[in-house]
C-alpha cells in the first residue's frame, strides 16, 4: 500500500495525489499537520519537506512523477 504523508495548502501534495487517483494507484493519506505524531515518523525516514511518499522500502520526497511510475 502507498503511504502519503501531505501537509494542508501544498500544492506538491496536492499535485501526488491527483497523478496517483489518475493511475489509478490505491494511497493512504497521513496529513501531518492534522496528525502532528507522524511528524517524526516522516523525520526518522529522513524527510524536512512534505509530500513524503512510501511503499514497502521504497521513499521518496515531493512531486516526481518517474518515481511515482514505480509505484503503478
Amino acid at each position: 500500500m502507498v503511504t502519503v504523508y501531505s501537509k494542508n495548502n501544498c500544492m506538491q501534495c496536492k499535485m501526488v495525489k491527483k497523478w496517483l487517483n489518475e493511475h489509478n494507484v490505491a494511497f493512504s493519506e497521513i496529513n501531518i499537520d492534522e496528525q502532528p505524531e507522524y511528524v517524526a515518523t516522516v523525520k526518522d525516514m529522513g524527510f524536512l519537506a512534505a509530500p513524503v511518499i512510501t511503499k514497502d522500502d521504497f521513499a521518496f520526497s515531493g512531486f516526481n512523477p518517474s518515481a511515482l511510475a514505480k509505484l503503478a
